[in-house]
């Protein structure tokens, strides 16, 4: 039977194939973006271990004693080795590692010397001031950054180009901390608008969202208006402004969405990394995340509070990766991930 009635008319028989290729195709690619993402989590996984494993040896070569640091100077030998037998510090490294590992895999990162309380619950603590000052931060940058970037592409070889550039390039060189020491300095001191530091309100996280933002949006400005450059000089481009078109759907609607996937990279690193506790910027604000928690580990040599932290942070990354490369598939299906892992 060559010929098949449908609701519209007729559908040959030729057609009907084509369309099982495409739907067969499609599940195909499916099936492959599965399989990568897979492999994906495997490296991860791997990537995770060979963290925990350099991390774990890291810390013990570094000069000093926890136990000595916890107990004070005072501290009798019989008192050092008794905390450290409680602790497990007696054992071989290769002891030590194997029963961090089988805590880990039963989701227990270890207890925190210092504090005496589970890693992952101090973790957990910090984590929504993390969360919600990289959630503001990622807001300003795009709206900074995508906008700046945008507008330079729009305006190329102009003097608008040229001071957002000056702009970018301004802000890709200065050091975090004395930008949010500026910030603080005319705004706290000065202005007396926000809170100097120490708090997780809104007034508070203002400053270090601006400052974070402000540093992020600079590089991405930059990578938007080369995209949109690049974009804007084809000829689907010049199509369009010929036929009359508004010039604000071609900026956005036919241009911008074909220089996504750079950007969309560049935000997933930059939020990951906000996750995993912004450092110098928690430090400068005194905001109480991840990055602070980090650094308070390392100053009191806090072995578990250390790996789990890095871990954590070993671990957003991984995962922010991978959604990465899942968003590149809805971002554009023509990405062929049997020729990007041999598969």
């Amino acid at each position: 039977m060559s010929l098949v009635k449908k609701e519209g008319g007729e559908q040959s028989a030729g057609t009907q194939q084509e369309e099982a290729s495409l739907y067969g195709f499609t599940h195909l690619g499916e099936d492959l973006m599965k399989q990568y993402i897979v492999k994906r989590l495997l490296s991860g996984i791997i990537v995770l271990f060979g963290l925990s494993v350099f991390t774990f040896l890291l810390i013990h070569l570094i000069p000093g004693d926890p136990v000595r640091i916890m107990l004070g100077q005072r501290a009798t030998v019989e008192q050092i080795e008794s905390l450290r037998g409680e602790l497990g510090l007696n054992k071989p490294l290769v002891v030590q590692y194997l029963d961090y590992a089988s805590g880990v895999l039963k989701g227990d990162l270890g207890t925190s010397l210092k504090t005496g309380r589970p890693v992952s619950t101090e973790i957990a603590d910090r984590f929504p001031a993390t969360a919600k000052m990289a959630v503001a931060s990622l807001v300003v940058a795009v709206v900074i950054g995508i906008g700046l970037g945008v507008l330079a592409a729009k305006y190329k070889d102009t003097p608008i180009d040229g001071a957002i550039m000056t702009f970018s390039t301004f802000g890709m060189s200065i050091p975090g901390f004395w930008l949010g020491l500026l910030v603080i300095l005319v705004f706290s001191v000065h202005l007396g608008w926000f809170p100097i530091a120490g708090g997780t309100g809104i007034k508070d996280m203002v400053l270090p969202a601006f400052t974070l933002g402000t540093l992020m949006a600079t590089a991405l400005s930059r990578i938007t208006r080369a995209g949109m450059v690049e974009v804007l000089s084809n000829d689907y481009i010049r199509t369009a402004r010929a036929k009359g078109m508004n010039e604000r759907i071609v900026l956005l609607r036919h241009a911008f969405r074909n220089v996504m996937i750079p950007i969309v990279a560049v935000i997933g690193l930059e939020l990951a990394g906000l996750l995993g506790g912004a450092v110098i910027i928690e430090q400068v604000f005194g905001w109480p995340g991840v990055g602070t928690l980090a650094i308070q580990a390392i100053s009191s040599r806090d072995f578990p509070m250390i790996q789990g932290t890095t871990l954590f942070i070993g671990a957003v990354y991984v995962l922010v990766v991978i959604l990465i490369d899942v968003l590149y598939a809805i971002l554009d299906p023509r990405i062929d991930y049997a020729a990007k892992e041999g598969v």
